[in-house]
């Protein structure tokens, strides 16, 4: 499972490096290839290949001509690129989507379980201090989950 949450910069050619704890998970239990895409809450999203493959197969079943499908299909699969983990531990940011997700210099990269989240850091402050501010109604969700 790919999990924590790591701050790091991005390089002015769109490089990241990948935490180690992330590769470690990656490499064993997945490869070095990722599939970065945009999210609708302004990151990017990084799917192990594998994974990402599991998305694809699900979208590839929903009702192409309803707009809610159109619409995700031009957001986020449109928007998918495979990137591989470089020796140096690193993946290049295709420039669109560095643009999407505000990414400038200060990132953080967020585990999620699947996949990894993407974040300006500044954008991140602003969603965790959110979800800090929603954490009585978040407690009533995930209770009624069993969480």
């Amino acid at each position: 499972m790919l999990r924590g949450r790591f701050e790091h910069t991005i390089d002015p050619k769109g490089r990241i490096s990948i935490p180690s704890k992330f590769r470690d998970v990656l490499l064993d239990k997945y490869d070095e290839r990722l599939v970065l895409t945009n999210h609708y809450d302004g990151c990017l999203v990084a799917y192990p290949f594998i994974e990402w493959q599991i998305v694809e197969d699900k979208a590839s079943k929903l009702p192409t001509l309803k707009k809610e499908t159109a619409d995700f299909l031009r957001f986020f699969i449109s928007g998918a690129t495979e990137c591989s983990i470089d020796k140096l531990g690193r993946i290049l940011v295709p420039p669109v989507l560095r643009e999407h997700a505000k990414l400038e210099k200060d990132i953080v990269l967020v585990g999620t379980l699947m996949k990894i989240e993407i974040w300006a850091k500044a954008r991140w402050k602003s969603i965790i201090a959110r979800a800090e501010e929603n954490i009585d109604e978040a407690r009533e969700v995930l209770s009624g989950l069993g969480l």
